[in-house]
């Protein structure tokens, strides 16, 4: 704020986001082509919490046709270093035979080139794949899969940010947030601001901001992950990405003799810090024990993540129709990431006015598939 006399000047911006993780960051980077643009983040670094805490991954394993299609829109978006080639593995268990078949036909949709794999096929890229009681039964490859780096992706956003003219404050957190009849003025501990339009991209507490500015929650429900990581004495730089088509775990490799694990939980939880809970992190360590020949004698890390889910579990980007000027951008339910490309074209399309991107038409998605009205439909 710049002070004159004894009156206090708010810095007037146009594009006002409410978290720095990758979606908002990335959406962010849009927004500041077409107008003065600002990101306030709690913490003192942009993707502290989910972002920096995934495991950043770009494939199509998910239940959700519009998540699949995000992603389908997102992956030729994606730019090196941020985004490598890096294949994929998806292993059935026994009794997932059903979801393996499944997973074929919906990935098929998009990547055609998949290769249904036996378990020998499988064990040729993870030769630690156990067979049997316990292990798997069939598998599906996805050569051309990514891997993401959060860190290179949220910095490549910060900076094209920079470039266009807006800026980050960090450790900003909104600590106010109203409605004064022309814009909205949001508050932090050391600036107020008033801007045209305020988009909500602050993950786990996306219905907390929404409060604040009185504006009924939208049911956005943080789900803790836990990841673990452990040494093996083996080299595993060039194995895939390997998880389970159902409950079970996932492995990446982390360096020549290192592996990240998680047993792909979703541990209820409030928006905060998250902390790995010891019961979750013994869960990672025996699934990865119970499907292959690996020992977890004793870990090299752990942590854990929020993923942040709207009620029907798929992504939220729209104007509330009951506070003009509140632009949602939320329930990423840990895909992110993998989407952000696709979902910050969205949000620059429908908060900026721009034209409907072509790429998201390419692949069917349209505004009224992430519209916040979905959610209210059931309720009217």
């Amino acid at each position: 704020m710049v002070a004159r006399g004894n009156a206090v000047a708010m810095k007037q911006v146009d594009y006002l986001v409410i978290g720095a993780g990758i979606a908002g960051l990335s959406a962010a980077a849009r927004l500041a082509r077409h107008g003065d643009t600002l990101v306030c983040e709690a913490e003192d670094a942009p993707g502290v919490h989910s972002s920096g805490r995934s495991a950043a991954f770009a494939h199509f394993d998910m239940d959700a046709w519009l998540v699949r299609a995000l992603t389908a829109a997102s992956i030729p978006l994606f730019e090196a270093p941020g985004a490598q080639p890096h294949p994929a593995l998806f292993v059935a268990l026994a009794g997932q035979e059903e979801a393996l078949d499944r997973l074929e036909v919906n990935y098929r949709e998009w990547a055609p080139h998949v290769r249904r794999l036996s378990v020998a096929g499988a064990q040729e890229l993870v030769p630690v794949l156990r067979e049997g009681d316990g292990g798997i039964v069939g598998a599906l490859l996805d050569l051309q899969a990514r891997k993401l780096d959060a860190h290179a992706m949220l910095e490549a956003h910060r900076k094209a940010l920079v470039a266009a003219g807006g800026s980050v404050a960090a450790k900003a957190p909104v600590t106010a947030l109203r409605h004064d009849g022309g814009r909205w003025i949001v508050d932090t501990p050391g600036a107020s601001y008033a801007a045209r339009v305020v988009v909500n991209a602050a993950g786990a507490w996306a219905d907390t901001v929404a409060q604040m500015g009185g504006i009924a929650p939208l049911g956005i429900t943080p789900l803790r992950r836990t990841v673990i990581t452990f040494d093996v004495p083996i080299d595993v730089t060039g194995w895939p990405f390997t998880k389970t088509v159902g409950p079970g775990f996932y492995i990446e490799p982390e360096g020549s003799g290192r592996l990240l694990a998680s047993p792909m939980d979703e541990g209820e939880s409030a928006p905060c810090d998250a902390q790995p809970e010891e019961e979750d992190v013994a869960l990672a360590a025996w699934r990865v024990e119970e499907a292959t020949t690996l020992a977890v004698p004793r870990l090299a890390s752990k942590w854990a993540g929020l993923r942040s889910f709207a009620p029907d579990r798929l992504p939220v980007a729209g104007f509330d129709r009951a506070a003009p000027g509140f632009f949602w951008l939320a329930g990423q339910g840990g895909f992110g990431l993998q989407t952000s490309p696709a979902m910050a074209l969205a949000v620059e399309a429908l908060v900026a006015g721009s034209p409907w991107p072509e790429d998201l038409r390419a692949v069917g998605v349209t505004p009224e598939m992430l519209a916040v009205e979905r959610l209210h439909a059931g309720s009217e």
